[in-house]
């Protein structure tokens, strides 16, 4: 089993890089090591009934001891590219403070990559933000986007230009939306106003961390990674200014301002009594220009009008993951072509994330989680076609390398090309991940 591409595809050129993503909370484990302290998702777990069956990342997969054989493990499959996240509570576990044993994990993570010939993609904030930022208001005050930026610079300045990408804040939607305006993810507070205003806050984090990243790896690229669920329509005849509001309201809330320096000003009149709260100059900071924008894609709703005109999210009948989410890699296409119909100054484009949640066992030692890689498959194709139409996309990314932590769904949710066992750690190559080793190892035999 390999995927398959069009012989012509420029997802098939040297330049096109292809890798597998991961998160610090979600594979570490090792939540108390080496002078790392709590953040706000050790403390979420630690409360009852927000995750579920009471699981948490103190273990998780073990990643942290076990870093030589999962830097292994990528060399086997071939990855071009690995993307992950730097814990903030290693770095800086109490304010001010600079943990050398942080910096020091992640600096035999990145070399250990280089040595291997795999390109390290970092994320700087993956959602594990130091509980001690939040007991002072976490990113519902402005002084954690100023205490983001002197991280960033601490981290950019260690590592420089051995990160040939860096990321400043992968989803800044989920800790916001879901961390503070729905309660579903820590820190897990239920108020719109404190949502719109820590996404502000996030946003503001960006682009104050923009110079000082360039300043201190001027030949990496920088940008920010975006999650999406975009509209589409239900049929001919739902209007595209209703799919674009409907976009306003999710992923491009925080792409708009982004690429024109404004919110969507029609979400912020809908609610303005719950909007951010913004000083002179701060969307000057949030649309400087990003020489990437990560997209996060892996599924999409469809928004028609209802019996009076108004936008409804309709029910899909087309087949779903282990999640539940839809599988639309229409989704995909739909989406970038409206990213690039929409923006102009838009910047190349890499998916940063893109999987499906495939609860498939192992059974006599194998995994043939066969709806994910029919998911890649599909997903590789409809990139492919979008490409084609004009969108301007740099790289793929796996979600994710491995089984981990999945959130608020604690470990009941599988999304890895290699299966884990959490009682014993062992690691096995699934079908989707043979999939990807033959399709990398056959590039790499043409360079």
């Amino acid at each position: 089993m390999t995927f398959k591409l069009p012989a012509n595809s420029k997802m098939l050129a040297p330049d096109f890089v292809y890798g597998a993503a991961t998160a610090s909370f979600q594979i570490e484990g090792a939540n108390t090591a080496d002078g790392r302290c709590e953040s706000i998702w050790d403390r979420f777990c630690a409360t009852p009934g927000k995750v579920e069956n009471g699981d948490d990342g103190s273990v998780a997969c073990d990643h942290y001891n076990r870093l030589e054989a999962d830097l292994d493990m990528m060399v086997d499959l071939g990855l071009e590219a690995y993307r992950f996240s730097v814990a903030w509570p290693r770095i800086e576990p109490a304010p001010g403070e600079w943990n050398e044993a942080g910096f020091a994990f992640y600096e035999r993570l990145i070399d250990g990559l280089i040595a291997r010939g795999i390109k390290p993609y970092l994320t700087l904030f993956h959602w594990d933000l130091p509980q001690y930022l939040e007991d002072r208001g976490g990113w519902i005050s402005r002084e954690t986007a100023h205490r983001f930026a002197e991280y960033a610079d601490k981290v950019t300045a260690r590592f420089g230009d051995k990160v040939v990408s860096y990321a400043t804040i992968n989803e800044p939607l989920c800790p916001s939306f879901v961390g503070y305006r729905w309660g579903a993810h820590a820190p897990g507070y239920a108020d719109e106003r404190l949502g719109y205003q820590s996404a502000h806050h996030l946003l503001l984090a960006h682009g104050l961390a923009l110079p000082l990243m360039r300043r201190n790896a001027p030949n990496a690229e920088h940008g920010i990674v975006l999650n999406f669920n975009p509209a589409l329509p239900a049929d001919e005849n739902t209007p595209v200014d209703m799919l674009d509001h409907a976009d306003d309201g999710e992923g491009f809330w925080f792409l708009h301002p982004l690429m024109t320096g404004e919110y969507p000003q029609a979400v912020w009149d809908e609610a303005p009594e719950a909007m951010p709260t913004r000083l002179p100059g701060d969307m000057e900071i949030i649309s400087r220009e990003n020489d990437f924008i990560g997209v996060n894609y892996y599924s999409a709703r469809v928004i028609g009008p209802d019996a009076q005109g108004k936008p409804e999210e309709k029910a899909q009948t087309v087949p779903k993951t282990d999640i539940g989410w839809p599988i639309r890699p229409d989704g995909l296409t739909h989406l970038l072509l409206t990213m690039t119909r929409r923006y102009d100054n838009l910047p190349p484009i890499l998916i940063t994330e893109n999987g499906a949640c495939d609860n498939t066992d192992i059974h006599h030692g194998e995994v043939r989680d066969a709806l994910r890689t029919n998911y890649f498959q599909q997903h590789l194709q409809a990139l492919h076609e979008t490409i084609e139409q004009g969108a301007d996309v740099r790289g793929y990314f796996a979600w994710s390398l491995m089984d981990n932590f999945e959130w608020a769904f604690g470990y009941s949710k599988r999304f890895g090309i290699v299966h884990v066992n959490y009682d014993t750690q062992i690691r096995t190559l699934k079908q989707s991940g043979k999939a990807w080793q033959s399709f990398l190892r056959d590039r790499a035999s043409r360079r």
